[in-house]
């Protein structure tokens, strides 16, 4: 299954609001911090530029205007055009000035997560991770600890965004497989996230082999996992930020979107979305 991404930056953003909708206008203006203004209308832009992008919707500051993103009723993000549902699932995700946009076709199971490798407590390792994933981060050499831990942490993040729930669900609900680097020609590497909680907010995720899986039980071996609900996806690390996206049904390797001419002064001119 073929999924999308684009990454952009605070740079990016124009300094005027024209390209945002009505509604989205009122939205922004109730918020009083500067800092939340400035993600929201970062993750905004990103989300827009990718399904103008992916869609190839109408050009210009009209088309970007009727583009909204707007969350459900779980608060995961939804997508119209025109005041109708887009055919397609996103995932939102910003940290430190940088906002990446995952899409995939409408009905697709899909997450994403950006971090930045910094420190991070053994406090915030023991409320947060697994017993055996503690074990892991304990046996890494200090060097790539922080980079292992962040990995984990954004992959959780990714796997619960595509539950629907984030973070209303205990993070040691969703256990991440070892991640060993294996790059394609794009930097990504493959990336396993098995759910075990029984607290579904959906129970129709796909799941890992057949329904007449004679194992009864979850577990897991050698990199496969037997039942439960099992999203595999994909890492990347680049300049001190590791970026996480999972999907179900399994996802190829993510697709960079190429942008419509950011110029808004004159009329986009849309390239292939096959970058």
């Amino acid at each position: 299954m073929k999924v999308y991404w684009l990454e952009q930056t605070e740079a990016d953003v124009p300094a005027q609001n024209d390209w945002l909708s009505a509604n989205e206008t009122v939205s922004l203006n109730a918020m009083r911090f500067a800092k939340r203004r400035a993600d929201w209308r970062l993750g905004r832009w990103t989300a827009k530029c990718a399904l103008s992008a992916y869609l190839t919707v109408l050009t210009g500051l009209r088309g970007l205007q009727e583009i909204e993103i707007c969350a459900a009723p779980d608060g995961a993000p939804e997508a119209f055009v025109g005041g109708q549902p887009a055919e397609v699932t996103i995932s939102l995700s910003h940290r430190s000035g940088i906002a990446i946009c995952a899409v995939a076709p409408r009905g697709v199971y899909i997450g994403c997560d950006v971090e930045l490798v910094e420190p991070r407590s053994l406090a915030f390792v023991a409320d947060y991770f697994t017993a055996k994933e503690q074990v892991r981060v304990a046996r890494e050499s200090t060097k790539n600890r922080d980079r292992l831990v962040t990995l984990l942490w954004s992959a959780k993040e990714s796997a619960l965004k595509a539950l629907r729930a984030g973070l209303r669900l205990d993070t040691r609900s969703v256990i991440v497989a070892p991640c060993v680097p294996s790059y394609d020609r794009n930097g990504w590497s493959p990336l396993s996230v098995r759910y075990v909680g029984h607290d579904l907010p959906r129970n129709d995720l796909p799941k890992n082999g057949s329904p007449g899986n004679s194992l009864g039980e979850d577990r897991y071996n050698e990199g496969l996992y037997f039942g439960g609900h099992v999203f595999h996806g994909w890492w990347q690390e680049a300049h001190d930020m590791v970026r996480t996206l999972v999907a179900a049904p399994p996802p190829d390797s993510p697709i960079l979107l190429r942008l419509p001419d950011h110029a808004l002064d004159r009329p986009w001119k849309f390239e292939s979305k096959f970058a």
